[in-house]
C-alpha cells in the first residue's frame, strides 16, 4: 500500500510534509507496522517450559547473590 502525495503549485515543503504525514496516519500503515513489530509469536510448549525453568533458575541465582551480599 503506497501513499502518493504530489506537490501542489506554490506549496511549501512543510505543508507537503504535513499532508503526507496526515495521509499516512489516515491510512493506518503505522498501526499495522507496529502491530507486526510487537506481535507475540506462538511458542511451542517445550520452549515455554524451558523459558520458565530458566527464569526460575535465574531468580534463585540472584536471590542467592543478594543473601551473600554480592549484589543489592
Amino acid at each position: 500500500m503506497a501513499i502518493e502525495v504530489k506537490r501542489r503549485e506554490k506549496e511549501s515543503l512543510q505543508s507537503l510534509l504535513k499532508r503526507f504525514t496526515r495521509a499516512v496516519k489516515r491510512s493506518g500503515i503505522l498501526i499495522k507496522a507496529r502491530e507486526k513489530m510487537f506481535k507475540d509469536r506462538n511458542l511451542s510448549k517445550e520452549k515455554k517450559k524451558r523459558k520458565a525453568l530458566r527464569r526460575e533458575l535465574m531468580r534463585r541465582y540472584y536471590e542467592r547473590l543478594k543473601k551473600l551480599g554480592k549484589i543489592q
